[in-house]
């Protein structure tokens, strides 16, 4: 395994088992796919496309789609060709949208289908540079300069035949190149385009091997948006360079079903996904007749004392190896099969993991792998190992990376995985990167005695009571989270006299709760109004604040009626809360809970 530029990994692989499957999406019923030569005789038609289309290196050309296998076809072929991808999430509204076309200087846009092409032509007369929108969706109408994917296939193999060589092409590329701008969230204020070269997300591959020993055998199911450097390095780059085979998921709702159909080996995930898992599997238990309750609860039991052998690549032995394979037969082995009954492990980032969750899944042998970086750092700083595994951790610091810590506790980072900079901003690059060449991540933390990192909280999110109690609000909003009548929480109190908390419900799992108890309503707000839900709320928030100090816990609360999305603002496209549009929004109410 050796390449040091992207277009390098990409034809090691198709080079390599040109007969393995690569890509599968389901269309009608029926999953298609496309294997590896598939793949790389149809990015080298796509790139000479877009060469007959006045592209050239050092262009930059964005993506705006759902994960499918022209995403991936698109991005080598905008890759290989020496020029960047702009990954923009399909969630984004026009104006947003704008914003990193504008930003970024993209040339050319490649849309998903008529939804999101119409989104591109609300701004395309008055963007800058913007010159084409190629839609993915070969129904898609043809006008004010939208053309269909097929009609660049069809362009590539007149410039083919004119001589255009992308092979030849890709190897003009240099480790140090721009491959992407991959534009952050934006918590507050606008997004900054982090500024990704080859060598940046090559070494996190390498480094990512490893650690996770992967090949052709392997399957993955990709949900989280390709947009995300989580999912791009590791169910795009990382999956692509072991000859593994990719599934699309339909959507957000077909991942249980998909799951179960396609038996995935291995799935990267942020950690919603798993409380959602494990809320139904406790959902479901807590249906069962009081017997099968018990042994559920045996076994859990019996894994988790297990679980203590497996986190560190051993097996259990004498009466517990018996006692788990019992648990394993009678319980465990129902919970793998919901995920398909192959899977080797999951793979979590993006925000902290529940430990409860963790453990839960752990004594089932169903090992989660957290995992720790930042958009800066493509992404992965650290990872836990299938060999060790502890959570409350983000495992060890992979090859090549260094970590230290600030006098204040800040995880700084140094190694080939450190971004280029902000595009078109030097002044926040200067203040990311120090003259030493650290990059300072915003967030607290220390090793353990094993060396494995450990994420307090966000240095910004700090909570400072009037008291000058110093608080993090994560282990907090993680341990409500969880909770199956709560969807999002955000843990507030800063200059406050106490900590309270914006909670909003999970309207399911109330609806069916108001359904078992006789509880009728008209709307959303009259149901919230309700004593015995406002009590259901307060007997769950004081459960599960036992767990925390007298200063950390919630004292007040308030149920919103409105539910927060990447819509309306209140979250990112990987599901974080985004605090301070959250408190901005509700600034009046946040005020009334402290003015009482």
């Amino acid at each position: 395994m050796s390449y040091t530029t992207i277009p390098e990994l990409f034809y090691n692989s198709v080079k390599n088992l040109p007969d393995q499957l690569a890509y599968s999406e389901r269309k009608n019923g029926e999953w298609v796919g496309l294997t590896y030569g598939e793949v790389g005789k149809l990015v080298e038609t796509f790139a000479a496309g877009l060469y007959g289309l006045g592209v050239r290196r050092g262009d930059k050309i964005a993506i705006l789609a759902a994960n499918n296998p022209r995403w991936g076809i698109s991005d080598y072929a905008i890759t290989g060709m020496g020029c960047a991808t702009v990954t923009v999430y399909p969630t984004l509204i026009p104006s947003q949208i704008q914003y990193i076309i504008d930003d970024s200087d993209a040339k050319i846009i490649i849309s998903e289908n008529q939804e999101q092409t119409d989104k591109v032509l609300t701004f395309f007369d008055g963007s800058k540079k913007l010159e084409t929108i190629i839609c993915m969706d070969d129904s898609v109408e043809k006008k004010n300069n939208t053309i269909r994917f097929q009609d660049v296939l069809e362009i590539g193999i007149k410039s083919q035949a004119d001589g255009y060589n992308f092979e030849e092409e890709a190897k003009l590329c240099k480790p140090d190149d721009l491959l992407t701008l991959i534009y952050t969230s934006g918590t507050t204020g606008n997004p900054k385009g982090v500024m990704l070269t080859h060598n940046n997300l090559v070494s996190n591959v390498l480094a990512t091997h490893k650690v996770i020993k992967l090949d052709h055998k392997d399957s993955f199911l990709s949900f989280l948006p390709l947009s995300h450097v989580f999912e791009r390095m590791g169910g795009h780059f990382l999956a692509f360079s072991s000859n593994a085979s990719v599934y699309f998921a339909e959507n957000m709702d077909s991942i249980a079903e998909n799951m179960r159909d396609i038996k995935p080996t291995l799935m990267t995930s942020v950690p919603r996904l798993y409380e959602k898992m494990y809320i139904k599997v406790l959902d479901k238990v807590a249906g069962d007749p009081a017997l099968r309750q018990k042994i559920f609860w045996w076994a859990i039991g019996v894994g988790k004392e297990a679980a203590k052998f497996l986190q560190r690549g051993k097996q259990p032995s004498g009466m517990l190896a018996f006692k788990y394979g019992l648990a394993s037969k009678l319980v465990f082995s129902k919970i793998k099969d919901r995920v398909g009954g192959r899977l080797r492990f999951f793979v979590s980032g993006g925000a902290p993991l529940s430990k409860e969750i963790g453990e839960f899944f752990a004594a089932a042998n169903i090992a989660i792998l957290e995992g720790y970086g930042l958009t800066e750092t493509s992404p992965v700083i650290s990872v836990n190992r299938p060999e060790l595994y502890k959570f409350g951790t983000v495992g060890l610091v992979i090859d090549g990376v260094e970590v230290k810590f600030a006098d204040d506790g800040e995880i700084l980072c140094k190694g080939p995985n450190v971004m280029k900079g902000y595009y078109n901003d030097q002044a926040a690059t200067d203040e990311a990167i120090d003259s030493e060449g650290w990059f300072h991540t915003g967030d607290i933390g220390d090793f353990d005695e094993d060396n494995c990192l450990r994420i307090t909280d966000r240095k910004k999110n700090i909570l400072v009571t009037s008291g000058g109690k110093n608080i993090a609000p994560a282990p907090m909003e993680i341990a409500l989270g969880t909770n199956k009548y709560i969807d999002n929480v955000l843990v507030i109190g800063d200059n406050q006299k106490f900590i309270s908390a914006l909670i909003v419900p999970s309207f399911e799992a109330l609806d069916e709760w108001a359904k078992l108890n006789g509880v009728s309503y008209s709307d959303k707000s009259e149901l919230l109004e309700n004593q015995g839900v406002k009590q259901l709320y307060e007997d769950n928030v004081s459960s599960i604040m036992t767990k925390f100090a007298h200063y950390e816990k919630v004292k007040k609360f308030e149920l919103l009626t409105e539910v927060w999305s990447i819509e309306t603002g209140e979250l990112t496209p990987k599901m974080s809360v985004k605090r301070k549009v959250v408190e901005k929004n509700y600034a009046e109410l946040i005020k009334n809970i402290y003015a009482g």
